[in-house]
């Protein structure tokens, strides 16, 4: 994560990555950098960061890096002291700037979910912005709202479609069959319930252990599946929906509350990634309506639902065992 502060000839970022992408400035191996460590690997440190985090002026030329350390973890991540690693980084211009693009490419290798969460302030303003592998560039100085409701509604809908407990669930649903009308119930009804509980979780109204919730998901998940082996019909199912969503809801807000979301902030950010749950839940739902409704027509089509669920429950039972006991 990140804190990016903009002046007219300075920009100022905290940062805190994990410290396996600098593993080889951390000379005694114990998962991070050192005031001593900072200083001794000065160099090289401002030479990695710098080709990983550009910040380019209007004339396209970059701004001169300096690396200090801190030793001030973000509170949300302290428990990660031994694993993470902040650094000051500070990019320095001769003459102001009137345009200064960000490009930011520290990520881990090979982890197609990586992100980093950024806070920028500029001229008494402040913004979130989500960087990923493939949203990497964003303006720093007067940029566009849009930048911010585009970063966090792709945030959404990366956290629902790489949720394989989420998507598991909602699967899990349709197994039953139903028509368009009961899809419209269940859809509404996942909307409505977890959109509460997100908002309640995410402004501190609504908090409750992350084992407990991670927990009682993968409960859910197992109870709709296996209900599909002795449940005759789909009536009533949505208000079950609604139910177990408010569940759901706690557990998106993690993600949310990693970042420490301004008041003038929040709403805008709540309401982009809640759209892009939304839409990720939307196309899953819609492409497995689908598919069931393909396979009617086949006389396997019975054993394969009874499969799928039975598939479904022992991986929630899996899910939670290790969320709950380890």
């Amino acid at each position: 994560m990140a804190e990016i502060t903009v002046e007219p000839t300075k920009t100022g970022i905290i940062l805190t990555f994990p410290t396996g992408l600098v593993a080889d400035s951390d000379d005694n191996q114990d998962g991070k950098l050192s005031t001593n460590e900072v200083t001794n690997h000065q160099t090289k440190l401002e030479k990695f960061l710098g080709d990983r985090i550009r910040l380019i002026d209007n004339q396209g030329g970059s701004g001169k890096i300096a690396v200090t350390p801190t030793n001030n973890l973000p509170a949300n991540i302290q428990s990660n002291t031994n694993t993470h690693t902040t650094l000051e980084l500070t990019y320095t211009w001769s003459q102001p700037v009137s345009a200064l693009t960000i490009n930011y490419d520290l990520f881990l290798p090979n982890v197609p979910t990586a992100r980093c969460l950024a806070t920028v302030i500029q001229s008494g303003k402040t913004r979130n912005l989500v960087f990923t592998p493939e949203q990497q560039e964003f303006a720093l100085i007067d940029a566009s709202i849009w930048q911010q409701i585009g970063s966090f509604i792709l945030l959404g809908i990366e956290h629902i479609i790489t949720g394989y407990d989420h998507v598991l669930f909602l699967i899990s649903l349709l197994m039953l069959g139903g028509g368009w009308r009961y899809l419209l119930k269940v859809v509404t009804a996942f909307t409505i319930s977890h959109s509460v509980t997100l908002s309640l979780a995410v402004l501190n109204i609504v908090s409750l252990p992350v084992r407990f919730v991670e927990s009682a998901i993968a409960l859910t998940i197992v109870y709709v599946a296996a209900e599909n082996f002795w449940r005759k019909d789909i009536r009533g199912r949505w208000l079950l929906t609604f139910i177990f969503r408010l569940i759901h809801g706690l557990g998106f807000a993690g993600v949310l509350k990693e970042i420490h979301l301004s008041q003038s902030n929040l709403a805008v950010s709540l309401a982009s990634f809640n759209i892009g749950v939304e839409l990720g839940q939307i196309a899953i739902v819609s492409l497995a309506f689908l598919v069931l409704r393909t396979i009617q027509k086949y006389p396997w089509e019975l054993n394969l639902r009874r499969l799928l669920s039975g598939c479904v429950v022992a991986m929630g039972l899996f899910w939670f065992i290790q969320r709950a006991f380890y």
